[in-house]
């Protein structure tokens, strides 16, 4: 008895670790996020998408769940949301405010732009699901040996596992060329598929029905306030299998003895734009299906391969590797920040690049609130667009991690919003060209929602239009400019007409605004000419003047703005040495608020340099330490760019450490951080701190905002050794630079558009070959490296607490030739 006991207990001990068991382990250098064990909830998930459709898996080997999203399945109909209301009382908000009465100002602009949406308006419409696709395996509870994965390097994900001697292997992906996702089920002894095939959905207005070997969920999207849902889906599963049957049972599909089965999977909606919903989406996803279900399997899964490296590939990072990549993923999440992993950092940097060619591909619409990827009818924050960060943080690593090609939803968004925002700005406030608030949906809205402390911010569109111009400053498209010039215009135009004279020091300000969701002294958020307002508009001036320039046009409009840009407030070092946050020294030492929004003119605007106004340099990093490190993950994403244009590698480091440690609970109040599948935690999931923290890894490694190509400016001392190859700085300029003992060693800069090279290096370079490199002189002669004229700041305080030292560093120049590649010699 005491043997057979004893027997079955190291019998269950042993089934318990040969199914935590590793049944393989990625190669060392592996971009892999891979697992022990299949995922308990949705945030230990993996993503899988091709920009249009996305899908969750969750690799449980009784039963897979793919949770599967279509991006234009959004709650209600076309309809803007312009509240014709505020207008009368603006003249009245604007005199409350520069009188100092904040709070009444507030009250009355609540009256008109209430909490809750009023009965004729909406507040924006929800980003929805379109279901779950679920297979059951049965007998397959008590697996062993069990792996699954997701590689970004193919975009790919797996799983494999045993049971009874029979190892078991899926591979699914969402294919880049053909458009549908794919999930192959394979056994290494014949005849071993048999599983069934169901979907369902949370909408209420939804039906299921299986015929033949199709399965299809069709749907209608949500009503939300006084909108009615009229997104209509359709997903198809269609199976094919070698060996084996299918058969239709019961609104299921049934594969049973295949020896393999590959399963196709495509989603279509009747959406056409934001304002026409005439497409047929049973059509578009029988042809999508048609499509993909006629061609070779081996041959559609290296095409995918091929389409998404063409993008991947462009940039490497390789910060070194320890033996902890012989752990799991969510193991290494855990030890990160008191352990020495730095290959998981690069992991970070990619799986960022990877999620941003996932959800944002050209055609598509641009990455929301959680890229493409949300299981809930209402998620947190309804997954929509919030541009008073969020969306344009999304933004962030395309341009220099070598990702042009997925900033383009987000330019197509823009100009949609430059339609639908004419409305506000003419409406609301009686004002020429274009305008949004802090939210967007698909309907592309640009009225405030949320209520004054919120909503009352009319600088969505001014933010926006910074991504257009620095699309040109990387690229060098004037045909790209001039086609979105209108749309800069636009945005110009509306802060031309919009701006007013503050009575004491007779600036033009922008009234009434605020500083992002961040309350001032009198306990509301309504202002006049808040700090990053003002550092909007001069960039929004200086766009459309250098624009002109460049294009040959416009000449009096910009004129124009160059005396109203003379007019605007300068930036302010208050009583504490910080730089302000708002027109009147307002701010509290131990305001740790999630927003940094006056630090904008540090990044991602170039506007705070440490060479040409060391005292708003200090004054920034001042702030910074005020605010503090640890908060929600996409601040702390935030964070790491700042600190980085500080030119603290350290600092930048440890925000890093911050955000990768395991997310709190949040419904408990903790905060931010990271969850098991690397998804970026608020909490809840938001996107944006994903990709906030891989801009700044590449902020961290090269900058070209302030004049020259920076190389190495934040380096921290985790990372003395080091190679990144495919950076992209301004002007064109392609970076392949490695590093030893925190000094460069080998560099190779790509020209794409020639003209002037200037690089700002701690070491002494030559020119390997032919070309001139000498010692800088003057300003950088390269249209595409014009510093920011700002105003002499107002300096009340000079707390030299954090002053920064900057380090001396060597500029050269060196004229290049476009397409033309030039290595040094250090």
């Amino acid at each position: 008895m005491i043997n057979t006991r004893l027997s079955n207990f190291l019998l269950s001990i042993l089934c318990l670790l040969s199914f935590s068991a590793v049944a393989q382990t990625p190669g060392k250098a592996a971009l892999k996020l891979w697992y022990e064990k299949p995922a308990a909830n949705w945030n230990e998930a993996l993503p899988l998408g091709n920009g249009r459709i996305g899908a969750m898996v969750f690799g449980t080997p009784a039963q897979e769940k793919l949770q599967l999203n279509e991006e234009t399945v959004w709650a209600g109909e076309p309809g803007n949301n312009i509240n014709e209301e505020l207008n009368s009382a603006l003249p009245e908000i604007r005199r409350l405010i520069f009188e100092g009465k904040h709070k009444e100002a507030q009250a009355l602009a609540l009256e008109k732009v209430p909490r809750q949406a009023p009965a004729n308006l909406n507040y924006g419409m929800p980003y929805q699901p379109v279901g779950d696709l679920f297979i059951s395996f049965p007998g397959h509870d008590a697996a062993t040996a069990y792996y699954r994965d997701l590689n970004i390097e193919q975009a790919i994900a797996s799983v494999s596992y045993k049971v009874d001697g029979v190892t078991y292997k899926r591979e699914m992906f969402s294919s880049f060329p053909d458009d549908v996702i794919i999930i192959r089920l394979t056994a290494d002894k014949p005849k071993s598929i048999t599983c069934t095939l169901r979907m369902d959905s949370p909408h209420q207005k939804y039906a299921v029905t299986a015929k033949q070997d199709q399965l299809v969920l069709s749907g209608t999207s949500g009503d939300v306030d006084n909108k009615k849902g009229k997104v209509k889906f359709q997903a198809q599963v269609q199976p094919q299998v070698k060996g084996g049957k299918v058969s239709a049972t019961d609104n299921t599909l049934q594969i049973t003895g295949a020896d393999e089965a590959v399963i196709y999977v495509s989603m279509a909606t009747n959406f056409k734009s934001y304002k026409d919903l005439s497409g047929n989406e049973a059509e578009k996803a029988a042809q999508l299906l048609a499509a993909a279900t006629k061609r070779k399997y081996k041959k559609v899964r290296e095409e995918h391969i091929e389409s998404y490296r063409k993008y991947f590939d462009r940039v490497s990072l390789d910060l070194g590797i320890t033996d902890a990549v012989e752990k799991p993923t969510d193991k290494r999440l855990a030890a990160f920040a008191s352990g020495n992993d730095p290959h998981l950092a690069a992991l970070y940097f990619q799986f960022g690049r990877y999620l941003l060619i996932s959800s944002s591909q050209p055609g598509t619409q641009p990455a929301n609130l959680q890229g493409i990827w949300n299981d809930k009818i209402s998620p947190p924050w309804d997954s929509k667009y919030t541009v008073n960060i969020n969306t344009e943080m999304n933004y962030w690593p395309a341009e220099v991690t070598n990702l042009p090609e997925m900033h383009q939803p987000l330019f197509a968004m823009i100009k949609d919003l430059s339609e639908t925002g004419r409305e506000s700005a003419r409406k609301m406030y009686n004002a020429r060209g274009w305008n949004m608030h802090h939210n967007t949906d698909l309907w592309r809205m640009t009225g405030p929602i949320d209520g004054a402390f919120y909503g009352l911010w009319p600088m969505g569109g001014a933010w926006l239009t910074q991504h257009i111009w620095q699309h040109y400053l990387f690229t060098g498209d004037k045909k790209f400019l001039q086609e979105m010039y209108p749309v800069l215009k636009g945005a110009a135009a509306f802060y031309a007409d919009v701006l007013q004279e503050e009575p004491e020091n007779k600036w033009l300000v922008v009234v009434p605004s605020m500083s992002p969701e961040n309350k001032h002294q009198s306990g509301v958020s309504i202002a006049a000419g808040t700090t990053m307002d003002n550092q909007l508009v001069f960039d929004v001036f200086s766009n459309i003047i250098h624009a002109s320039e460049a294009l040959n046009t416009d000449k009096a409009f910009a004129d124009s703005l160059r005396s109203m840009r003379d007019r605007l407030p300068p930036m302010q070092v208050g009583q504490h040495g910080q730089l302000q946050e708002w027109m009147q020294d307002w701010d509290k030492p131990d305001d740790k608020h999630r927003h940094v929004s006056h630090l904008y003119g540090l990044y991602p605007s170039n506007q705070i340099s440490p060479f040409s106004h060391p005292e708003l340099f200090n004054a920034a990093k001042t702030s910074l330490v005020y605010r503090g490190d640890k908060s929600t993950g996409w601040s702390m994403g935030w964070k790491v760019n700042l600190w980085a244009r500080l030119l603290d590698g350290n600092r930048a480091y440890k925000l890093i450490q911050d955000q990768l440690t395991p997310a709190g609970d949040a419904e408990k109040g903790e905060g931010g951080g990271t969850y098991p599948n690397l998804f970026d935690a608020h909490p809840p999931f938001q996107i944006d701190g994903n990709f906030g923290c891989t801009s700044g890894i590449a902020e961290m490694l090269v900058q070209s905002h302030d004049g020259a190509i920076h190389l190495l400016p934040a380096l921290p001392d985790a990372w003395q050794t080091g190679e990144v190859k495919g950076l992209v700085a301004r002007g064109g300029f392609i970076v392949d630079m490695s590093w030893e003992d925190g000094k460069v060693r080998t560099l190779t800069v790509h020209s794409k558009l020639g003209g002037n090279c200037r690089i700002r290096s701690s070491e002494q370079l030559k020119l390997r070959g032919k070309g001139e490199l000498k010692a800088a002189e003057g300003a950088n002669a390269n249209p595409f490296y014009q510093q920011a004229d700002i105003k002499q700041p107002l300096v009340k305080s000079t707390s030299g607490e954090n002053v920064v030292p900057v380090r001396e560093k060597i500029v050269y120049d060196l004229k290049t030739v476009k397409d033309k590649t030039y290595k040094f010699i250090l």
